[in-house]
């Protein structure tokens, strides 16, 4: 309870001056928020709203009086009569002040109790016709009112005693006051009540009745006090200065259990009781969260660790550490869902069959760990959704591109600030499933920096001897991950760091063929570019011989994505004309293809032999996109014995030039030169697409090649590609990567390629009807390939050289 001074000064002389003012039946109202103005009262009023400045103007421009009551709703901005008490003071406006930001202080005297008898306008602003309201005075103070003067008068002094502000000066103004009206006001004025108790007071026209009601209440605000400091006596006993915020936490709870308030907490703690109670978990986890609901339980609301041990409870419900999804384990009927979503792909299908014939068979084998390796657009991702769905199982997908931060895979511990579980728990927790299909797309290009490796992290996750006890910081106890199928997805797999690719079993998916890219367009991508640009099947009409040439003239990739893209131009181009008006069926063909997607983009196959000359080898190269084509080029100069490399190359076939040259260098004789003829000359080898870093040993035997046909001037023969190592020997080491660069070479038409006779036995890998289609020589040697590229050891004479210009 707050007494200002100023409130009660002159309050003899006030109302005297009230008794001579006449106060008009008609005036100005304006409504107040959170305040309940009482006779004799002088209190500041901040006015912001425009009908309030409005009524505020009028009345400085009249008689300085306005008629104040007090809003029911004090959130509401534009109040209705209805939204008003209609029992107010008439006031007197003693001094105004504009604020910097257009606001107004008004300060404002209560006269008169009055009440509005009817709304005589309400814009700009409410003008009210009054009627003021008599208070009769007492006649006789009788000794019962004497009592519960005197009662409020105590009750008023023990309040400010228990809360320590009494004031000798204030007591004398409140025993000073002898008529129970104005004692009711002065101290009803000062309780802190509600809005809607302060306006039965006021409205409260009888002095005695009045007084009562104030001291009902006193009554109650007294034995409130009481318990407040009652709790501030015992736990100033037990709290020290340190634990002051949680002293004052604990006087609110006391409070509470004393006056019967409901327990909203303790719901919220017997609610999280019952779910754990409920909750399918292991025994560690259920002890960890009785643990922790005990500590909540103990702990106020509003303390800031509470919210941490919410959530972290929470997260302990979400997980699914029991929950698993049941497998479909009828292999027919997987085989056929596999067929349906994905052409060729056959080794991936058999091993996820056999997966889940040995999971037909042992119901407790764990999960395995793929990695499809592959280029762009083979359908690595959508592989992994089809084999969620031939499984019966929840699928989710997980992007490792450029992620550095080790707590990505972890989480966070729950010490720091917004802690939370790391990827592979949200995952587990968004599915609701603890055997999803889970599938980590770019796991070759993880990065790692002050934050940690994330690929050390995915060491315990994808190792299925240790992922039956995964630890994630945020969770800080064990959780399974061994019924979970991981797949891992990458381009390529040398830059996967060697203790992660151990523990995976690599499944290489090296692209299609063109008889594969046809049968797939015309099975999965041309349907499903009709059906998202709304074309009628009927509408279209595209043969396998059209397809060809998309994929041969428009296309340059291993998979598939760029051919969905063509094959979508056209249905973009189609659509239009059906959106104007146009009928068909269209008919595409190799006569009107230039029209839906313009000229050929790429060199027909036929026109690469047009290319070929002295020092000019096609060898083949792996790259993450696929296979590739690589031309190298040597040009011999005279010089000094300069080797000049050039097109980015990296240290490793920097290196294979070098031992070109020595392999050449040993041949002098058969080549036909002279022991110091390399002495006498320059030697450049370029590697055309300069702006593209190239590096690997697989390029060692074309570059030798390329040489030694710069040498003795004779070109390779048509239709002959090559890849291998090469050393200083002359001996051909074995390379990676050749069904993609198998499949390179026939996108070229190239039909013969020269590997190495290690990589005799990857040919199995290669399907049958593309072997048909290319002649593989095997070599164990630089001099087997030179034979099979030039067909001849030696130089031709000058002299037949001479003659071949001459003619």
């Amino acid at each position: 309870m707050e007494f200002n001074d100023s409130l009660s000064t002159s309050m003899d002389d006030f109302a005297e001056n009230i008794q001579d003012m006449e106060i008009p039946e008609q005036l100005p109202m304006m409504a107040v928020r959170d305040v309940v103005v009482f006779n004799y009262m002088i209190i500041p009023l901040f006015v912001g709203r425009p009908g309030s400045i409005s009524a505020v103007n009028e009345a400085v421009n009249g008689d300085k009086l306005l008629m104040l009551v007090t809003q029911k709703d004090a959130t509401k901005d534009d109040p209705d009569p209805e939204d008003v008490y209609q029992v107010g003071m008439v006031s007197m406006i003693m001094r105004t002040l504009k604020l910097p930001d257009g606001r107004l202080k008004v300060l404002v005297q209560a006269l008169s109790k009055a009440q509005i008898k009817s709304y005589l306008q309400k814009d700009p602003h409410f003008r009210v016709e009054i009627e003021l309201l008599e208070e009769p005075e007492a006649e006789k103070i009788t000794v019962e009112d004497e009592a519960l003067m005197r009662t409020v008068r105590e009750h008023t002094e023990k309040i400010m005693s228990l809360r320590g502000i009494l004031s000798s000066d204030l007591m004398m103004i409140i025993n000073n006051i002898e008529e129970p009206g104005r004692l009711a006001d002065l101290v009803g004025s000062n309780l802190r009540l509600k809005i809607s108790e302060s306006q039965q007071i006021l409205e409260t026209t009888d002095p005695i009745k009045r007084l009562r009601l104030v001291a009902d209440l006193l009554n109650k605000e007294l034995e409130v006090s009481t318990v407040q400091a009652k709790i501030q006596s015992d736990a100033k006993e037990e709290m020290s200065r340190s634990q002051r915020e949680y002293f004052l936490r604990e006087q609110m709870q006391a409070l509470k259990k004393e006056l019967g308030d409901e327990d909203a907490y303790g719901q919220e703690i017997d609610e999280l009781r019952k779910k754990i109670k409920k909750k399918k978990m292991p025994k560690y986890a259920r002890k960890e969260a009785r643990k922790e609901l005990k500590r909540l339980d103990m702990m106020h609301p509003d303390a800031s660790e509470s919210n941490i041990i919410r959530t972290y409870l929470d997260w302990i419900l979400d997980l699914p550490w029991k929950k698993s999804s049941k497998d479909l384990l009828d292999l027919k009927v997987a085989a056929k869902v596999l067929d349906e979503d994905h052409y060729g792909l056959e080794k991936v299908k058999e091993r996820i069959l056999e997966f889940l014939a040995v999971r037909k068979l042992n119901r407790n084998s764990k999960g395995p760990i793929l990695c499809f390796v592959g280029p762009p657009g083979v359908g690595k991702t959508s592989l992994g959704q089809a084999v969620a769905r031939a499984m019966g199982r929840k699928f989710y997908r997980l992007s490792l591109g450029g992620m550095r931060d080790e707590a990505e895979i972890r989480g966070h511990r729950r010490t720091y600030i917004g802690a939370m579980p790391g990827r592979i728990l949200q995952g587990l927790k968004n599915v609701k499933s603890n055997n999803p299909v889970f599938m980590m797309d770019e796991i070759d290009k993880i990065g790692a920096d002050y934050r940690g490796d994330p690929s050390s992290a995915l060491l315990e996750v994808l190792d299925p001897e240790q992922n039956s006890s995964f630890s994630d910081h945020y969770m800080n106890m064990p959780f399974d991950l061994s019924k979970v199928m991981f797949i891992t997805t990458a381009n390529r797999s040398d830059t996967i760091p060697g203790p992660l690719m151990d523990r995976m079993e690599v499944i290489r998916l090296a692209g299609y063929t063109l008889e594969e890219k046809i049968e797939i367009a015309r099975r999965y991508l041309l349907p499903r570019q009709i059906v998202e640009n709304g074309i009628k099947p009927s509408r279209i009409k595209l043969d396998n011989k059209t397809l060809q040439i998309i994929v041969t003239n428009y296309t340059h990739e291993a998979g598939v994505r760029n051919l969905e893209r063509e094959l979508g131009k056209i249905c973009r181009k189609l659509a239009r004309k059906i959106a104007e008006g146009g009928k068909g069926p269209y008919t595409i063909s190799k006569n009107t293809l230039e029209k839906y997607l313009g000229p050929p983009r790429f060199i027909p196959d036929t026109e690469l032999d047009t290319l070929m000359q002295p020092g000019l080898v096609v060898g083949l190269a792996w790259t993450e996109v696929g296979g590739e084509l690589l031309h190298i080029e040597t040009s011999i100069l005279p010089g000094k014995g300069k080797l000049l490399l050039t097109g980015q190359l990296g240290d490793v076939m920097k290196e294979s030039a070098q031992a070109a040259l020595t392999y050449c260098r040993s041949r002098s004789k058969q080549l036909g030169v002279a022991n110091n003829y390399f002495d006498t000359i320059d030697i450049h080898i370029h590697v055309p697409a300069g702006a593209i870093p190239k590096d690997g040993p697989s390029a060692g035997i074309t570059m030798t090649t390329a040489l030694y046909s710069a040498i003795v001037e004779k070109t390779v023969k048509k239709g002959v590609a090559m890849t291998g190592e090469v050393t200083l020997r002359g001996r051909v080491l074995p390379i990676g990567g050749l069904k993609e660069k198998a499949l390179a070479a026939l996108r070229y038409g190239i039909n013969k390629i020269i590997i190495p006779y290690e990589n005799e036995k990857d040919l199995v890998e290669i399907p049958p009807e593309l072997r048909k289609k290319i002649t593989f020589y095997p070599v164990k040697n630089m001099d087997e390939v030179i034979e099979i590229a030039l067909g001849a050891f030696t130089r031709p004479s000058r002299k037949k050289s001479g003659s071949r210009k001459k003619k």
